[in-house]
């Protein structure tokens, strides 16, 4: 019995630190691409609505409907994702390509 209950405590543990380490990826990615940095990629910024970004950016190439609750759907352009709750931008995320990930 008190292998079992070692099994799950580490099978728990180790998935806890997955979890977090996917967080942490995430935050570092939206550090290093901050928004209209000088010599990067023009996007959103958060609390852009979406008529804003409409407006500014042309037509998305692809719309997700939304998810969750608050709603959030993601609209994709060349080189970037828009992330909104409700009409609101939350973020926008520049895309990495395989090899520019592999190099880091």
């Amino acid at each position: 019995m008190r292998s079992t209950a070692r099994v799950l405590l580490l099978a728990a543990g180790l998935l806890a630190a997955g979890a977090a380490a996917a967080d942490v990826l995430l935050i570092e990615a939206l550090r290093q691409d901050p928004p209209n940095a000088p010599g990067g990629l023009e996007r959103p910024v958060r609390g852009m609505t979406m008529a804003e970004v409409e407006r500014r950016f042309g037509p998305p190439k692809a719309r997700h409907p939304a998810v969750g609750d608050p709603p959030i759907t993601r609209w994709d352009y060349d080189g970037f994702s828009v992330y909104f709750e409700h009409q609101y931008v939350l973020h926008s995320v520049v895309h990495r390509t395989r090899t520019a990930a592999a190099a880091r």
